[in-house]
């Protein structure tokens, strides 16, 4: 994108004009609020399956069957935020055409690659749960979780990709809105289902896709209505291939780091696997818990995507780079609050989803061990949300797949086999969160693109 050649920015927008501080956080809460939302009604299956049908169906939903989701919707909310980069950029400049290309071709790539994976991920289940070896006692409940929940994506990528439209116009509100429908959706339907119909795990995944298609409807009835640049209509969806190419150039590397991070992650659940129904349980419920941390931190990370994204766009550099500043020292004191709290209260959380003492007590041992680790990981999150906001998205992408996801998978074969014990599998978190962490601030500070962007006079 030639940013010489872009319109100044319109007057009045409060991203690219406001104090910093408050810009971030009156961007960052609703997106906090919608995370948790959004991990609500994912949570609310683990606990009323948890409670209702038993520390199998709580694996069934958790376990394999989590990690691959969320390897396949973490890919593609990787690949989304090229979307959000350009149109936050495209927006901030004032620059209507292309925002209009962005959006349109940004919700046709969501349906073209929703019914793609809903097709794949239905005839894949059983194999891709068995390469894991998810234990044949909870085999059957996890595939069927799966391929319903799959019959369902369509709705969730349309929702993330237009919450992702929405966001990096600066409006975070209405996404927010959109979840707390949705949640409620998931909750009643999960007790409705589950707890009054006896529909075991096949309940959870009917009340999750459910869900899932309100928030589609309501955020795609957002983008028709607006009077806005970013309004969309039906009729012009298609796929633009240059805004396609862009969207997918800065996109990719983060999906493809999402995969990494999963691929990872599907690792480290094998290992789990192999100790047992009781620790995969605990493993899912801590999960869960530490959740929280890790939608507080996402949604710093998006903040300071859309801040720097829209302040990039317009030229101002000064804002980018205090922006940042601002962000990590947030992202900084929360982190260290939130690790106290989770550290004293985790045991009152893991009530919520079991009354096993067995699993309790291993998934405290696991909390007490990762919980005062998250300050590792702060630097990664946000300078790489950064990073992605001026389009530097490749040697992000490179570090961490050296430093997380690498270092992570080496820690594994090479450790665990020695010392098989759910503590061993855990320290390859702060491990990999330490060095990516190092690597990050190197390049930020010496060679990244933010820092070779021209001083303002």
């Amino acid at each position: 994108m030639k940013r010489n050649g872009a319109a100044p920015a319109a007057t009045g927008n409060p991203i690219t004009e406001g104090v910093i501080w408050k810009q971030l956080l009156l961007f960052f809460f609703p997106i906090l609020f919608g995370t948790f939302f959004q991990q609500l009604y994912n949570t609310a299956d683990a606990v009323v399956v948890g409670r209702f049908v038993g520390k199998e169906g709580l694996a069934a939903v958790g376990g394999s069957t989590s990690t691959v989701i969320n390897l396949i919707v973490n890919f593609f909310v990787g690949l989304s935020s090229g979307s959000t980069v350009i149109i936050s950029q495209y927006y901030g400049a004032r620059r209507e055409k292309r925002v209009q290309q962005a959006v349109h071709t940004s919700i046709a790539f969501s349906i073209l690659f929703g019914l793609v994976l809903t097709v794949v991920g239905i005839i894949f289940a059983p194999a891709a749960l068995r390469a894991m070896d998810t234990p044949e006692e909870i085999l059957p409940d996890s595939v069927l979780y799966f391929r319903i929940y799959c019959a369902g994506l369509i709705a969730n990528l349309i929702y993330n990709m237009g919450a992702g439209i929405l966001r990096a116009v600066g409006d975070s509100k209405r996404p927010l809105y959109f979840l707390i429908a949705s949640c409620f959706t998931n909750i009643v339907l999960d007790v409705l289902f589950v707890a009054g119909f006896s529909m075991g795990v096949s309940g959870a995944a009917l009340a999750t896709i459910a869900s899932q298609i309100v928030s589609a409807i309501l955020v795609l009835a957002v983008l028709t209505r607006t009077s806005d640049m970013y309004r969309l209509s039906f009729k012009a969806i298609r796929i633009n291939s240059p805004i396609l190419l862009r969207i997918l150039q800065i996109g990719f590397p983060a999906g493809l780091q999402s995969v990494m991070y999963s691929a990872s992650n599907i690792i480290i659940q094998v290992s789990v696997n192999s100790l047992g129904t009781d620790v995969i349980a605990a493993w899912t419920a801590y999960g869960k818990i530490d959740s929280i941390y890790w939608m507080i931190v996402n949604a710093f990370g998006i903040s300071a995507t859309t801040f720097v994204g829209q302040n990039y766009g317009a030229g101002k550099n000064d804002r980018v780079r205090k922006g940042i500043r601002v962000c990590l020292a947030m992202s900084a004191v929360t982190t260290l609050f939130l690790s106290a709290v989770l550290y004293v209260f985790g045991s009152y959380i893991y009530l919520l989803f079991t009354t096993d003492a067995a699993v309790i007590d291993k998934g405290m041992e696991i909390l007490h061990f990762l919980v005062p680790t998250f300050i590792t990981y702060v630097c990664i999150e946000i300078l790489s949300g950064a990073l992605r906001g001026v389009g530097d998205c490749w040697i992000p992408m490179i570090i961490t797949a050296l430093g997380v996801c690498l270092l992570r998978v080496v820690w594994i074969f090479i450790a665990v086999p020695i010392y098989p014990d759910i503590k061993t599998i855990c320290f390859s978190y702060p491990l990999t969160w330490t060095i990516t962490s190092i690597l990050f601030i190197v390049y930020f500070k010496w060679f990244s693109k933010i820092r070779k962007l021209p001083k303002q006079s």
